[in-house]
């Protein structure tokens, strides 16, 4: 019966880091494509014309839908029997920038829809069009309301990429999979990466809260 090894955790400790570049690699860039992508779903979703709002509404329901480790297989896995291969990493970063882009999309579009219709006005009073009042009036209030949820999105994804252990993504997980393994104390290093993963998801917490106090220091006092 294995038990906390606290030498082993020592010993690990370094390996198991090793495999927290890929993780953040992932995350980061899969938050990116997401963001990106996740603006323009969002756009689509709340256009009045039909031929955008329901293939956003389409792509939505599908990636919010479908599990993750489906999404990883199917990209991994099943892709190359149509003749089309893609790396651990890239099957990885497709796979979760599809799923958290359906979810930002939503939080986007919430945050659009919570400014108020008279900012809109507001924008063409002041000789601005569309676009122009999207980006300098919008946006800014908008970016306030979604940064709380955003950032959480974002913590979900790096603990997340976990599941890309399961393609042989040399991540954290992995990492401290194949020690176990090899040492056959599995409790030693998965707490170990625990504890990784608490220390990176409470550093990025303590950003979200300092951003957020950066953001509310623009609002007017009544605002607060």
């Amino acid at each position: 019966m294995s038990s906390f090894d606290l030498t082993l955790a020592i010993e690990s400790f370094p390996y198991i880091l090793k495999g927290l570049q890929y993780t953040m690699l992932v995350a980061v860039v899969s938050m990116i494509i997401a963001l990106v992508l996740g603006f323009f779903l969002a756009l689509g979703r709340m256009s009045k014309h039909i031929y955008f709002r329901w293939p956003s509404m389409l792509f939505i329901s599908f990636n919010r839908g479908v599990p993750i480790l489906v999404l990883l297989f199917l990209l991994y896995a099943a892709l190359p029997e149509l003749g089309f291969s893609l790396s651990t990493v890239a099957a990885a970063i497709v796979a979760f920038s599809l799923n958290t882009s359906a979810y930002i999309a939503e939080v986007n579009r919430s945050a659009l829809s919570s400014v108020p219709l008279g900012q809109h006005e507001a924008g063409s009073v002041l000789g601005l069009n569309k676009w122009q009042t999207m980006r300098y009036v919008i946006l800014p209030q908008a970016i306030r309301i979604a940064l709380p949820p955003l950032s959480n999105v974002f913590l979900t994804l790096i603990k997340s990429t976990s599941i890309a252990s399961t393609i042989a993504l040399p991540e954290l997980m992995y990492q401290a999979r194949i020690i176990g393994g090899r040492e056959f104390n599995y409790l030693t290093v998965i707490i170990v990466a625990a504890l990784i993963y608490w220390v990176v998801c409470s550093l990025l917490s303590w950003l979200q809260r300092y951003l957020e106090k950066r953001y509310n220091h623009y609002l007017e006092p009544e605002q607060k």
